[in-house]
């Protein structure tokens, strides 16, 4: 596994953005973890989640495109921080642009923050985590909308490796089948479990067996075949 990623891992650990215990999610599921990007809080961990983003970004796209497009609201500070940090590591100017919940009729008008989009632009949306795929149903003919544009993936910042609505596939594989794009994580839950067993962070192990036991429980259940 890249040293980013590691990184990454004990970043979400230690900003309390990735917990570990019993949750109810949204969708009714019990869990064993829970995942909260709105925890990103300080700059200087929303420089760092910037600079993973990047990097992930870089390894899965390269810089051949335009705009980062992040869905509102959570995917605006990600769209920012990360265009930010794909200036510093790269030296490549990127725009970012994301949409509002409803659309404006006076000083900058339209649905659209930031940049505006432009036939021919090549972009890549950003987003904090997909369970179910619903906000990218959403923003996707949104962006489409705007202008004729090559949507050339999706970065989350945890691929949860569960089934999506249709009860088969994982949400992120769901995406790519039905909007034929890549959609891509900078960690996987796999990744995540395998390097957080039986090692401490913060002075303590984060996964021990029986918590390994309820994690390995749940994707039985909820997993991807």
């Amino acid at each position: 596994m890249e040293q980013y990623k590691q990184e990454f891992i004990q970043f979400m650990v230690e900003s309390d953005v990735l917990k570990f215990g019993d949750f109810t999610l949204k969708s009714g599921r019990k869990s064993p973890f829970f995942m909260n990007a709105g925890a990103y809080v300080t700059g200087t961990q929303l420089r760092r989640l910037g600079e993973y983003y990047a990097r992930a970004i870089h390894d899965t796209y390269g810089l051949d495109f335009d705009v980062l497009f992040g869905p509102a609201y959570k995917g605006i500070p990600l769209s920012v921080a990360t265009s930010i940090a794909i200036s510093d590591l790269y030296g490549k100017d990127v725009r970012y642009c994301s949409n509002r919940k409803e659309i404006k009729d006076h000083g900058d008008t339209g649905i659209l923050l930031g940049s505006r989009l432009m036939d021919g632009d090549r972009v890549v949306m950003i987003e904090d985590v997909t369970t179910s795929g619903k906000s990218i149903e959403e923003t996707f003919p949104v962006l489409k909308a705007q202008a004729d544009v090559e949507v050339k993936g999706l970065m989350v910042s945890l691929n949860r490796m569960e089934v999506g609505k249709g009860g088969e596939k994982s949400a992120l594989d769901e995406i790519k089948e039905l909007y034929g794009i890549q959609a891509s994580a900078i960690v996987t839950m796999e990744e995540v479990v395998d390097y957080l067993y039986n090692r401490e962070c913060q002075g303590k192990v984060v996964i021990d067996d029986t918590l390994k036991a309820a994690i390995d429980a749940y994707y039985e259940q909820y997993g991807v075949k």
